[in-house]
């Protein structure tokens, strides 16, 4: 960063930012939103310009995208390999939940994967539906997570919602054509799930 006149002081940023939310550094299939891609890319361009590449800064861009990808992988290894003609209910669609805020969310990338690997999608959000309609095509949006679920070959956790937080999985289950649950954002504990009769996969777990 030498190029760019840039001094480079490490600090404890977690305490300073207070743009930076802890509570948000969990399992991600992800990162989204209006600011951090924005500014991860537009530092990337800058210093591109003046010959002073960070190469960190453009692997967390290649490995975030790169991400999203992977996780739709994950729901198509989960349902036997093959999503064609098969229902996947979302259950998240906003990039975090207790905003209805769609730009970058990890949900655009998997939906978009899903969609080309022949799948139906259902998806819920209890804030960001009006805003996925816009940005989502051939998407069945619905009432609430057991209305997404009905007649679903698999139900992924996108966003991690409190509402998706205590599941009654019972019920789930009589709803869903298939007991699968993928838990992008490890809510769940495998054996509180497992034990209902679902198959469960989530995210950096043995």
């Amino acid at each position: 960063m030498h190029g760019l006149g840039a001094t480079i002081v490490l600090v404890e940023f977690y305490s300073i930012d207070q743009g930076f939310d802890m509570k948000n550094a969990t399992i991600s299939p992800g990162y989204g939103g209006s600011c951090f891609p924005k500014d991860t890319l537009a530092l990337v361009k800058t210093a591109q310009d003046h010959d002073s590449p960070v190469r960190l800064i453009e692997t967390t861009v290649a490995i975030n995208d790169q991400r999203k990808r992977a996780m739709a992988r994950k729901m198509v290894t989960a349902v036997g390999g093959d999503v064609r003609g098969k229902t996947i209910a979302i259950l998240g669609l906003t990039f975090k939940p207790n905003t209805d805020d769609m730009r970058e969310a990890p949900s655009l990338s998997i939906i978009q994967a899903l969609q080309d690997a022949g799948a139906t999608i259902r998806g819920y959000d209890p804030e960001g539906m009006e805003a996925a309609r816009g940005l989502l095509d051939n998407v069945t949006y619905t009432k609430d997570a057991y209305d997404c679920a009905t007649g679903a070959d698999a139900l992924v956790i996108v966003t991690e919602w409190d509402a998706f937080r205590a599941l009654d999985l019972p019920r789930l289950k009589t709803v869903m054509t298939a007991p699968v649950v993928v838990d992008l954002r490890n809510v769940y504990k495998a054996a509180d799930v497992t034990r209902h009769g679902f198959a469960y996969a989530s995210v950096g777990r043995g």
